[in-house]
This record gives C-alpha cells, structure tokens and sequence, in this order.
C-alpha cells in the first residue's frame, strides 16, 4: 500500500484483467467514489483528488479509481473495436460491482463522464451523485479533432522531460500556469519504461476509436443520457480555456437540472486536473451534500 492506496485487479465479464486502485477502508460506512478517466487517461490522474475525500474529512471514505481495458496497468485488448462505451460501461459496472462499491458518487473525467450519462440511463440505482468533468451531451466538435491529432499519434520521447517538452508543447495553450515540475507528472502519467524505452500508459491502438471523427457529422447529443441524472445531485466542472464543453452548453444543462452546481476552473482547459486545493475542496463539499441528499 501507498498513499493508503492498494491495486485490486477485477475480471471484466470477457475475461480480461482490469486494475482498480483503492483508497481508504473497504468497512467505510461513506457512500463510495468511484472515479472514471478520460479517453487515454489512467486511474492515476485522480491521485490528489482520491486521497483528499478518502482521508481528508471526519470519517474515512472509500474512493476506487478504474484503469479501463487497453489504460493503464489493465489488460490490453486485442479487438481494438472493443475499446467501445458498451464494453467499456459493462466493464465500470462490473468493477463496481465486485468491489461492492454501488450505489457510488462517480466522477468522471471527459469519456469517464459519457459513461457516468450512459450507466445514469441503464443503471440509475447505481448512482448517489454525478462530478461530469468537463464534459456535457453536446461534444464541441474542433476539441474532437485536436483530441483525434494526438490519441495513439504522440512522438516517443528519449527520457521524461523529453515527454514533459512535448505535452508542453500541445497542451500549453490550454494550461498557460503549469510549471516544468507539472509537466514532468504529467509526462510520468503519460508514458512508462518498458524494454528500456517510453511507450504511452495506454494501448495506441486506442487511437483507432476516433477513426468516424469527423467535424461535418457531429456526435448525437447525450440529453435523453444527461436527463437521466435529473432525480440525483449532479456537479458539471468546467476548464474556462475547454474546447470540448461549452458555455452554452453548460447553460442548457442548468435549464434542464436546476440543482446543477457549476464550477469553472481559470487557467485550465481539456480537461481540468482535479488536482489544485479548490477544485479538491469544492468536491468535497459536493460529496458531503449527495450524501445528506440520500439520507
């Protein structure tokens, strides 16, 4: 254990190995977290956030943090077609499930947040609560394709701080306050030794999901997904410099859940990092307030 943190490996219902990471005790009485990431993101991106609401209040909560098929320390596939949402919801719903940790708040990070609308819509009991992380039903087109230019594309970096240069290099524009320190963690999350060389924490294969993207055929909007949040507290956070969610978008979420709490996060963009003492602080106030919700 690190960080009072333990890995659990789970077997998707097709038999493949998916990692979860575990915060806090299994006997907490708290409602659980549980915490989806982005499309090529890993359980490690919710390091702060995770150890904040397990240890940081009066009672311990258990937070689980997932690494899906193909991310991270989980199994890669070798279907690339099976990096999908309905694979990739039964895989959270299993997880969830064998670690006993339903009904849960989830957080979910951009694809972690399409997938939290999705379960809202086949599984509802499922949910105490819902962070979307910068993602809502309408999905901006050109943050599609800047997302499409690199997922399965980066160049392979020599060392670490070679990495750190070239995620400074496509995400700067987006995150203007990050310092040489932080793009290093980044780069850590981002790439991983193996064979005496870097490769990318997730399966490059991955990049294959992005193939039908195309900013003359929008995606079908999620709201029928989105409503289905409407009877439980729902938290939308916003990157002020994001060009996957927008304002507007933002304001047609609140005209149809008025309960929606918002927040928006300067200096940051796709997606915001979860990471900084307000962001932590807000969420945990957010978590505390589904829980009186369900008692």
């Amino acid at each position: 254990m690190q960080n009072g943190a333990s890995s659990t490996f789970i077997t998707a219902p097709d038999g493949l190995r998916l990692h979860t990471r575990s915060y806090g005790p299994r006997s907490a009485l708290a409602t659980p977290v549980v915490c989806l990431p982005g499309l090529a993101r890993t359980a490690a991106d919710f390091e702060a956030l995770a150890s904040a609401l397990a240890y940081g209040g009066p009672h311990p909560r258990r937070v689980i943090a997932l690494d899906y098929r193909g991310r991270g320390l989980s199994d890669y596939d070798r279907d690339p077609a099976n990096y999908s949402f309905p694979i990739e919801l039964a895989d959270v719903l299993a997880a969830a499930t064998a670690l006993d940790a339903l009904p849960a708040i989830f957080v979910g990070t951009s694809r972690g947040g399409i997938l939290t609308m999705l379960l809202a819509a086949v599984r509802p009991t499922a949910i105490a609560g819902a962070v979307l992380n910068d993602i809502g039903p309408v999905i901006e087109p050109q943050g599609l394709m800047r997302i499409k230019s690199y997922v399965g594309k980066l160049p392979q970096p020599r060392t670490f701080e070679e990495g750190a240069e070239i995620l400074r290099r496509l995400f700067g524009a987006q995150f203007p306050k990050l310092g040489p320190a932080d793009w290093l963690t980044n780069a850590r999350r981002t790439f991983k030794e193996e064979k005496g060389r870097l490769v990318t924490t997730y399966d490059p294969q991955l990049g294959t999901t992005m193939k039908g993207v195309d900013p003359e055929r929008p995606l079908p909007p999620l709201w029928k997904e989105f409503d289905a949040l409407r009877a439980m507290p729902v938290m939308v956070i916003r990157g002020a410099n994001s060009d996957i969610l927008s304002p507007a978008t933002v304001e047609a979420m609140r005209a149809r859940h008025t309960a929606l709490e918002t927040l928006e996060v300067p200096d940051q963009g796709h997606a915001p990092l979860l990471s900084d003492a307000d962001t932590i602080a807000r969420i945990a106030e957010f978590v505390k307030r589904c829980e009186h919700a369900l008692h």
